[in-house]
This record gives structure tokens, sequence and C-alpha cells, in this order.
């Protein structure tokens, strides 16, 4: 299962092969800053499952105010659409913005595959999602300890937390 995208202009374009191996939406500040939206969709692949097919991303490196390690944005360098991420942490996957596919309604966020992160940084206005394993942080600490959750049986206002 091959899906594709690129930039607006067309300059970037690239393919996936396969399904993520999860989908972080994440609330962080960084994230929404980054996407200029509430919340980043975030499908992971394996490196392996990611190719650009058309021109050359330029790349930013950025330090996590979270993890303190490296995040690379791989971007157009005409237009600016930023593609995907690349992590020090993960150095394995590599996180896609999923606005950038040709058809992003292909990514499915399920509570098997998804999880919610930095909803203490969410919008007070901001749904969380049902049935999804959510975090007020990171899932797991910088040294690989998994955090507590908590799961909402309905969409969930920030606002109203407990």
């Amino acid at each position: 299962m091959i899906h594709a995208g690129g930039c607006m202009c067309g300059a970037v374009r690239y393919e996936t092969e396969g399904p993520p191996v999860r989908v972080t939406v994440c609330h962080c500040r960084w994230c929404q800053v980054a996407t200029g939206a509430g919340f980043m969709i975030e499908p992971i692949f394996r490196l392996e499952c990611f190719r650009i097919t058309k021109g050359t991303p330029a790349l930013h490196h950025h330090r996590s105010a979270g993890s303190g390690k490296m995040i690379g944005v791989h971007f157009c360098a005409t237009c600016g659409t930023k593609i995907r991420l690349t992590f020090e942490r993960f150095a394995e996957v590599c996180g896609v913005y999923v606005g950038t596919f040709d058809d992003p309604n292909w990514i499915e966020i399920r509570p098997d595959n998804a999880k919610q992160i930095f909803i203490e940084t969410a919008r007070p206005d901001a749904i969380l999602m049902p049935h999804l394993p959510t975090y007020e942080r990171h899932a797991t600490t910088n040294d690989g300890v998994p955090e507590e959750h908590v799961i909402f049986d309905a969409p969930h206002p920030v606002g109203r937390r407990a």
C-alpha cells in the first residue's frame, strides 16, 4: 500500500509504504506553531517506509524543549511546506505532516494505533478524541519509562479535565 504526498508547489514529492507504526495527535505549543493550527496529526513511519520521489527538502534543526533532543524539520525550500520530522530521540522513525498526503483521510486514528499528547498545553476549546490514551506531556519519560494516561469514553473538552 503506497500513499503519496508533497508540498504545495509540487517541488517536493514523497511516498510512504504500508500503514504508520502509530499516529500521534500532539497539542504541544511547538506543534501548534509549526502547523499554524490547534494541534498536529502526525503519522509515524519507519524510515525505510518513507522515500522522497522528487526534489530535495531543506532541513532545519530544532532542540525539543520537552526532551532536549534534536528534531529535524524537513520542508520545501520553495514554498515552505513542512513535509516530515526526524528525531534524535526516535532515530528509526519519521513523522509526516498528515495534511501533505494527497489524500490525508487514509490515515486512521484508532485506539490501537494512536495517542494524544501534551494536553497540558492544548487550547482550552480543544475536544479530545474518545478511546485514545491521552497524556499530559509525552507518553514516556526521556529514559523510556511509560507515563500515566487517561482514556475518555466520549469526546472530551480540554477545559474540563476530570
